[in-house]
């Protein structure tokens, strides 16, 4: 049994989010480049090169990629041989959210009652954290900042069993399509099915966090990503939805075990500025 003191992830916290809302993953700007390459659209290549660019500033300069610094998003492994001590593991992640968007001159976006006076919290808190218990004796935290602009772009969809992965791929395309240029593509998609109403919208989201180039290991879904991917660039929605060929960047399917007579989907669409970091205590 290890002992962790909940006092210790407050710094590491902080750090992933300033790091993970000035510095784009190496397979996300590796992505955007070559897309860079592929667009034919002579404005979707100049939107392509301007974004690229904005990388680049942002890296250097220390400033945020994008002025929606997002919700910040947490997905805690927590290791179940960690004896936690010290305090309440939740707000010590609470209080590094509220040190790193204050310390990273990042944008507060939180609003405290949802349908009242949605008065702005100052501090970007309360995080949103998945937990999850797994082996071992380390936590394992991952930040994934997610703008309102392409959260706003999301669905959950009760289908049909009978609806098949045909189906799924028509309501994933068509939603594409209609979020238009809300979420500013080129977007990364990441799609649930399966489980229940809540757990779909999760694995919607959870699958974001994958590298581009990955694919599902089941090879049905593999080529299902590939399938929808093709599909969604054909719509010529393109790069800030200004017409092109790269609308996507990536399809990333997670799958969980559902009722019979059931099969959720979700899809959760990520702007091209899609930010996640992960840090190992």
């Amino acid at each position: 049994m290890r002992e962790f003191d909940v006092s210790d992830v407050i710094k590491p916290v902080r750090n992933l989010c300033i790091e993970a809302n000035t510095m784009l993953p190496a397979d996300v700007k590796r992505s955007l480049l070559e897309a860079k390459e592929k667009e034919e659209s002579p404005v979707g290549k100049e939107i392509l090169a301007q974004i690229a660019e904005n990388i680049d500033i942002a890296c250097s300069e220390k400033l945020a990629i994008c002025q929606d610094t997002g919700f910040a998003v947490l997905f805690v492994e927590l290791g179940q041989e960690v004896h936690l001590v010290g305090g309440d593991l939740r707000e010590a992640i609470n209080e590094g959210v509220r040190q790193g968007y204050a310390d990273g001159y990042l944008r507060k976006s939180i609003v405290a009652d949802p349908a009242g006076e949605r008065v702005n919290t100052k501090d970007n808190t309360p995080a949103i954290i998945h937990w999850d218990i797994v082996p071992g004796d380390k936590i394992k935290i991952t930040i994934a900042p997610k703008g309102g602009g392409s959260e706003n772009m999301s669905s959950v969809k009760m289908m049909k069993p009978a609806d098949g992965l045909e189906g799924i791929a028509d309501f994933v395309v068509e939603w594409v399509r209609n979020a238009g240029g809300n979420p500013c593509p080129p977007v990364i998609v990441g799609v649930g099915i399966g489980g229940t109403f809540e757990h779909v919208a999760y694995l919607a989201k959870k699958a974001l966090l994958r590298d581009i180039g990955s694919h599902h290991p089941d090879p049905r879904y593999a080529d299902a990503e590939r399938e929808i991917l093709k599909k969604i660039n054909a719509t010529g929605v393109g790069p800030m939805g200004l017409g092109g060929r790269v609308t996507a960047l990536a399809v990333f399917i997670e799958t969980h075990p559902c009722h019979i007579a059931s099969m959720p989907v979700a899809v959760n669409i990520n702007c091209h500025a899609a930010r996640h970091k992960t840090v190992i205590l």
